[in-house]
């Protein structure tokens, strides 16, 4: 068959064809194909580069974060570590104390535990007192020594400045260079140091900057080595890989151990003749590749190797971050891809070849049918197949082409698995970076919340709270603060103080606005008018110095003082007034003795027929002197709540009926008089004579302050108090009569307001004003559990108010159960009980008078003796405050024990109130002195005189 040229030519043609074929699908698909898996691979060295780049710029960014986090940490634990020693020593000083140790000695105690006190990388608390004296210290070396003893290396006092700065502040955090315990060498510490004025000493605790340092490198080791791990991960084709270097030229990470961590700087490129070093930083962020000659590690020093390389720059650490390959490493797979081509190609040529010379017959349109399968292949359409099935060797080429294209399209496949791969992990890692922003973005969030929180907080603080700029301008205000001002927040930021203030207000603060810009707080009280109500404030302006000697701006704190302020006054009054009234109450009993002893003699010369005429005209006025005198005494006992009341439920449409016609005969014809009552008025409980004397005194007052003419209005209404009510004192809730007496004379002076219920307070400058007319309105008030307040109208004149407890419930008739009224009860013999001899001598003489045998007694026990053994007693009268442990209501019963039918009649000084008496004295008569010797004998022939000691009914 070779010999045959038709057999020769076709084989030649065929092959020639076959060759065409395989030449053209080399030389069009190859180079494509190469160039396209170049470029996937120089496209994945990029991709690689800039994630590992975005990665190690977030770790930068956590760095930064980290080292303030770690600033913070370590200022608040030192704030702690300093209130915790504050608090240690306030209580093993008071425990100290307690158990008998002096100040001195509880100090020193409390100060050697303390310089064990340790924490962290061994820190410790230090204390310096007032004269700069080191009194607490781990270190025996600084124990006990003058701080002006210890300089740095330069002879700078060290600790001094520091503590001024503190004494200034009142707290801070300061640097400082100071040397670790057993160590000489002198490093930066940073310190919070707090002064305790009310101990006189400073505490103060640090951390040396070095260990801040250490943690802040530490977490850049950290990220050095997961960038390391990561490296580890990332392929770059077969040996590349990916290095870290600074600009001091120290490698940083690099997977050869022996570069990793040495000095590079010196290392030449052998193409440009500069350090390798130089080339890499001048394409840094460029996006240029850097194409130099280096060695292999199977062929070292030999120089002739072409590499590539890609670097990006990160400032903040510092790195310059590069990868590098070898450029035939990039190459690599196409030129296998290619070689695999080519071997396939020339095995089916072999084969086309062989089947053609066995099979010239049955070759051509099965080479027909390839040659366009390998068109179609050419074109792109990778999936075509020759669709040949036959068991001869065209089969076998056609199959063998097949598989070829096949393996073609698996290779592709692969590469395109592998590019997939690689394109999840970097995803992986985006995925990662991602809940990190998050968890960053998080974080921005609760910072915002908090000071949400806080400006709430301040908002909702009774204070006004306000700070100011160096300019003296508004940066920030709370609710308080504006408000006071009458203004809301907005209005005040970025305003002037002097505009919001007032220029008054500005010109009285100025010095003290200008010393704390200067560095210095104030403390200061202010008052505070807006809208024609003043208030007193408590200001304080403090400097806010974050750095020594560098002012920003102050801080004003201000409270409301006013009501702490009144409360002061009212209750100085008050203790004022109840002295007065206990020393008024003594005064008055003594003095109604000696007025009964005066009153009675005097009676006795008037009523004896031998007094001469001449006498008599004398002692008239003095008897009429004891009557004001007593008079005067019961004002006093008035003002000290002990006189005798007989509280009822008071008609007040029948009672002011009386008083104003009362009033009315009193006051000159220029003077009206206007009453206003309610409708249905409730029922006053007080004593209604006292009520109506009360009114009348009030009456009297306001006629002296009208000397030329006025009005004079009484107004009585009903008046619930369910609310908080502030009068003479804070008025407890319920029901009661309001009665004011208001006139349109000159109104009280501040003087008058403040001392109008103390007795002999007057501002007439009449010779008959005892100065007790307010005082016995007022003591009559209080002794019936009402209130009162003086105030002056807006256009002249004063107001006396007073609230009375009242009863809304409508009065029962009750019955009262009185004695017998035996005027003509016999006379017979009367037990005399009192231990003042004088007075006994003179109610004894108005006894004898009265034709009553007396029998006296200065002693109860002697007086209960004579009860006991004189069954012919028909009477007793008996002072009641005696001397030892009986007094005149424990004579009254035995009395009443032992002669149920005979008088008995007490006699007082102090008059004692009707609820004071025991229950069962009740209903015996009581008579105030001094007193008449009518009034005695009234007494002892009245009813009530014989009545029996039993509990007192309900009225």
């Amino acid at each position: 068959m070779l010999k045959s040229n038709l057999t020769q030519r076709f084989l030649l043609v065929i092959f020639a064809i076959i060759a065409a074929i395989i030449a053209a699908f080399y030389l069009y698909s190859v180079p494509l194909i190469k160039s396209k898996v170049f470029e996937i691979e120089r496209n994945a060295n990029h991709i690689a580069l800039n994630n590992v780049f975005e990665l190690a710029a977030k770790m930068h960014s956590s760095s930064r974060e980290y080292q303030e986090q770690v600033l913070e940490s370590h200022r608040q634990r030192l704030r702690a570590v300093v209130d915790s020693a504050a608090f240690f020593f306030a209580r093993q000083y008071e425990l100290a104390r307690n158990s008998g140790m002096s100040d001195e000695e509880a100090r020193r105690y409390i100060f050697q535990q303390l310089r064990t006190l340790t924490y962290g990388e061994g820190d410790y608390v230090w204390i310096v007192d007032d004269s700069f004296t080191l009194v607490s210290h781990p270190d025996p070396a600084y124990q006990g020594r003058s701080t002006y003893e210890l300089v740095d290396e330069n002879g700078q006092l060290i600790i001094p400045p520091v503590i001024d700065a503190a004494l200034a502040d009142g707290e801070g955090f300061y640097k400082y260079r100071w040397s670790r315990l057993n160590e000489k060498q002198k490093q930066e510490k940073f310190s919070y140091v707090k002064h305790f004025p009310e101990w006189h000493f400073v505490i103060g605790a640090g951390v040396y900057i070095d260990d801040v340092d250490a943690e802040v490198a530490a977490r850049r080791e950290a990220a050095l080595a997961e960038l390391r791990e990561a490296f580890a991960e990332i392929k770059i084709a077969k040996t590349g890989y990916l290095f870290i270097f600074d600009s001091s030229g120290r490698m940083l990470v690099h997977p050869n151990r022996n570069i990793d961590g040495s000095i590079f700087h010196t290392l030449k490129n052998p193409v440009t003749g500069n350090t390798i070093m130089q080339d890499l930083i001048s394409v840094a962020d460029t996006g240029k590749e850097l194409y130099y000659k280096w060695d292999r590690p199977t062929d070292p020093g030999n120089y002739v190797y072409e590499k590539v390389s890609l670097v990006r720059y990160l400032p903040g650490f510092d790195w310059y971050i590069g990868s590098t390959i070898y450029l035939e490493e990039l190459q690599a797979s196409s030129e296998v891809l290619a070689d695999r081509i080519l071997i396939i190609a020339t095995v089916a040529l072999l084969a086309a070849s062989i089947l053609a010379f066995v099979f010239v017959n049955m070759v051509t349109r099965p080479i027909r049918k390839l040659s366009e399968t390998a068109v179609r292949i050419s074109a792109g359409e990778l999936e075509a197949t020759t669709q040949i099935r036959r068991d001869d060797e065209i089969g076998v080429l056609a199959g063998a082409f097949d598989r070829m294209v096949d393996r073609l399209r698996q290779n592709i496949a692969l590469l395109d698995d592998k590019v997939n791969e690689r394109t999840l992990e970097l995803d992986h890692r985006n995925q990662q970076l991602h809940q990190a922003m998050e968890e960053i973005s998080a974080a921005s969030r609760n910072l915002k919340l908090v000071e949400e929180r806080q400006r709430l907080i301040l908002d909702a603080l009774p204070a006004q709270i306000a700070y100011v700029d160096n300019q003296q301008r508004y940066v920030f205000v709370n609710e308080g603060y504006a408000s006071a001002f009458g203004l809301s927040k907005p209005e005040v930021i970025g305003r002037h103080l002097r505009e919001i203030v007032g220029p008054k207000m500005y010109e009285d603060i100025h010095p003290q606005v200008e010393r704390a810009l200067e560095g210095t707080s104030s403390t200061f009280e202010y008052p505070l008018e807006i809208d024609g109500k003043t208030s007193i404030t408590k200001r304080t302006l403090m400097p806010f110095e974050p750095e020594p000697g560098r002012v920003l701006g102050l801080i004003n704190l201000s409270l409301d003082i006013t009501a702490e302020r009144e409360g002061e006054r009212r209750l100085q009054a008050a203790q004022r007034m109840h002295t007065v009234g206990q020393i008024a109450g003594g005064l008055s009993h003594d003095f109604n003795n000696l007025l009964s002893i005066l009153q009675g003699n005097l009676l006795a010369i008037q009523d004896n027929p031998a007094t001469p005429k001449e006498l008599l005209r004398h002692i008239e006025p003095a008897i009429r002197a004891t009557r004001r005198g007593a008079d005067i005494t019961q004002r006093l006992l008035a003002f000290a709540r002990r006189q005798p009341l007989s509280p009822s439920r008071i008609d007040l449409n029948a009672l002011m009926g009386d008083c104003l016609a009362l009033i009315g005969s009193s006051l000159p014809t220029n003077i009206t008089q206007t009453l206003v009552m309610d409708d249905d008025l409730w029922q006053p409980l007080a004593d209604p004579g006292q009520l109506e004397d009360a009114l009348v005194n009030l009456a009297f007052n306001a006629r002296t302050v009208m000397p030329e003419g006025g009005e004079l209005r009484i107004h009585i209404s009903n008046r619930s108090v369910s609310q908080t009510l502030l009068l003479d004192e804070q008025v407890a809730l319920g029901d009661y009569v309001e009665i004011s007496v208001c006139d349109t004379g000159c109104g009280f002076s501040q003087e008058g307001m403040e001392r109008a219920f103390e007795p002999f307070f007057t501002t007439r400058k009449v010779e008959n004003s005892s100065g007790l007319g307010l005082s016995m309105v007022y003591g009559f008030v209080k002794q019936s559990n009402g209130y009162i307040a003086l105030s002056n109208h807006t256009g002249g004149g004063a107001c006396v108010t007073i609230l009375l407890p009242a009863d809304r419930r409508v009065p029962e008739s009750r019955a009262i159960g009185t004695g017998d009224s035996d005027t003509s009860a016999e006379r017979g013999l009367i037990l005399l009980l009192d231990d003042e001899d004088d007075l006994r001598e003179v109610v004894r003489n108005q006894l004898s008078d009265l034709g009553y045998q007396v029998i006296e007694s200065r002693e109860p026990r002697e007086a209960c003796e004579l009860i006991d053994s004189l069954p012919e007693l028909n009477g007793l009268v008996s002072d009641i405050v005696m001397p030892g442990g009986i007094n005149g209501y424990d004579v009254a019963r035995r009395m009443r024990q032992h002669h149920p039918q005979s008088a008995v009649v007490l006699i007082s000084g102090f008059a004692s109130r009707h609820d004071e008496r025991p229950s069962d004295c009740r209903l015996l008569p009581l008579l105030r002195k001094p007193f008449t010797r009518d009034q005695l004998g009234r007494a002892l022939q009245g009813g009530e005189a014989r009545n029996p000691l039993t509990q007192e009914q309900e009225r």
